[in-house]
C-alpha cells in the first residue's frame, strides 16, 4: 500500500484541517475546498491546528488509503495560507516529515545582468 511516487502528485491543504475527519470527510474536502479529483491517485496531506498531527489521504486501485504521523514532541512546518501553499514532490515530503520548513525556504534567485 505504497503509493507510486513517480505517477502522483502531492497536495498540501494549507491552514488548519479539523484531524477528527476521517477517509469520506477529506475526500470531500479534497473535492469541495481544495477542487481537485479525489479519486486521481494524487496524495492530499492535512495538518490539526497545533500542527503535530499530519493524514495524507489517497486512493488506490480499489480504495482510498489514510496515512497519519503524529509528532510527541515538536511541530510540522505547515502553511496557512494558499499563497504558500504548493504542489510538493516526494523528496519535499520527506523534508516536511523530518521537520524541515520547506515552505520558508530559501528561493533560487535569477539576475538578468550584474550592475
Amino acid at each position: 500500500m505504497t503509493p507510486d511516487f513517480d505517477k502522483a502528485a502531492i497536495y498540501i491543504k494549507p491552514g488548519v484541517t479539523d484531524m477528527r475527519k476521517q477517509i469520506s470527510t477529506l475526500s470531500v474536502y479534497v473535492v469541495e475546498e481544495m477542487k481537485k479529483e479525489s479519486l486521481s491517485g494524487d496524495i492530499y496531506v492535512f495538518c490539526n491546528r497545533d500542527r503535530s498531527l499530519i493524514k495524507a489521504l489517497y486512493w488506490e486501485r480499489n480504495g482510498f488509503c489514510l496515512w497519519q504521523k503524529r509528532l510527541e514532541k515538536h511541530r510540522f512546518p505547515w502553511p496557512r495560507t494558499e499563497a504558500e501553499a504548493q504542489e510538493i514532490s516526494a523528496q519535499q515530503l520527506t523534508m516536511l516529515l523530518s521537520g524541515i520548513d520547506l515552505f520558508h525556504a530559501h528561493t533560487t534567485l535569477l539576475f538578468s545582468e550584474v550592475s
